[in-house]
């Protein structure tokens, strides 16, 4: 039966940075499951009455091996990063930022916004494509509409649009909106696994009601998607991908191969922003300051600074760096 196919994934409540710590809902990864396909992280937040939250203000800070995903459904944010893009995020635009081997930026809700509702997502990347330069790209998938049913796809392919958005992995990203009572039958790759991630109202996934704020797991093996709404309207982002099929290591904002490259970015990332704010580094440790720095690592030589560091700085951003939170005492497993 589809419905045996079919695993709810609850969100847990996280704070996220600023003097009043704006509440995200983190339905991936989990202890039941951290990936489907390449999709590695989820966050989804709001509505929230900006003058109460303080709406979202998160200083820059890196990134490795993954790209960011970011989907807004009210409010607009102001995206800076160590490539030089500067670019808003608002309703109905995706914009996919690949950190590649090391980037760094900041998020941070315009002046003008007053509620503040979206996702953020993470996709991480094969190990062939995890080295790439940093990169940065912006979609607005055009709505398509049928009986009951509207949608936009940000990354893939689905009902007959295709995003021009390039991925390492083949993926879908797709936001829907349900009327009340209305059946959306999707054809989908059987190879895919799926995630519903539900915004607003309760419908049924493959036979499971699952409810707002709910991750629905779809394993592979059916070429159709059933989703039906009950009596309110219902608006998902649907997530999928072949299972991504390398263990990786993700701790904070690093998604690696190993406990030890984990250790050498963060160590990279404290000796960079120390020297940023003008204090000593460690040259002997991890990651620090050192002459035979490889490509794009920061080089000093007599007290100059000759190349930029693995993450870079944020160009425009007057937040500074957030510090890296202290390594666990135990090693950081992998995920699967």
């Amino acid at each position: 039966m589809d419905r045996d196919r079919v695993q709810l994934l609850a969100p847990r409540e996280v704070p996220l940075g600023g003097p009043r710590a704006m509440t995200v809902r983190r339905t991936l990864p989990q202890r039941e499951r951290s990936l489907i396909g390449a999709w590695c992280f989820v966050d989804h937040y709001g509505p929230d009455d900006v003058a109460d939250t303080g709406g979202m203000s998160v200083p820059p800070h890196p990134h490795t091996g993954l790209q960011t995903v970011s989907w807004l459904f009210t409010g607009q944010i102001e995206h800076r990063d160590s490539a030089g893009n500067h670019a808003m995020v608002r309703p109905g635009e995706v914009n996919l930022m690949t950190a590649g081997r090391g980037i760094s930026h900041s998020e941070v809700s315009t002046p003008q916004t007053r509620t503040l509702h979206g996702a953020q997502l993470w996709v991480a990347l094969p190990d062939g494509a995890r080295d790439v330069a940093p990169g940065f790209a912006h979609h607005a998938p055009p709505p398509l509409a049928g009986t009951g049913w509207e949608a936009r796809v940000l990354l893939g392919s689905l009902l007959g649009d295709t995003s021009p958005v390039p991925t390492a992995t083949p993926l879908l990203g797709a936001e829907l909106l349900l009327d009340p009572g209305a059946t959306l039958d999707l054809d989908v790759d059987p190879a895919f696994e799926l995630g519903v991630l539900v915004d607003r109202g309760r419908l049924e996934v493959a036979g499971t009601t699952a409810e707002r704020g709910d991750l629905a797991f779809v394993a592979p093996g059916s070429a159709s998607l059933r989703l039906s709404s009950y009596d309110e309207p219902v608006r998902v982002l649907l997530l999928g991908g072949p299972p991504f099929g390398e263990p990786i290591v993700m701790w904070w904002n690093f998604v690696g191969r190993s406990h030890e490259e984990i250790v050498g970015f963060r160590a990279q990332w404290q000796a960079q922003i120390a020297d940023e704010a003008g204090e000593p580094a460690d040259p002997g440790a991890a990651g620090g300051l050192r002459e035979e720095a490889g490509p794009g690592e920061r080089v000093v030589r007599d007290g100059q600074l000759v190349r930029d560091g693995r993450f870079g700085v944020v160009v425009g951003e007057h937040l500074p760096p957030i510090p890296a939170p202290s390594l666990p005492n135990a090693r950081l497993r992998e995920r699967r």
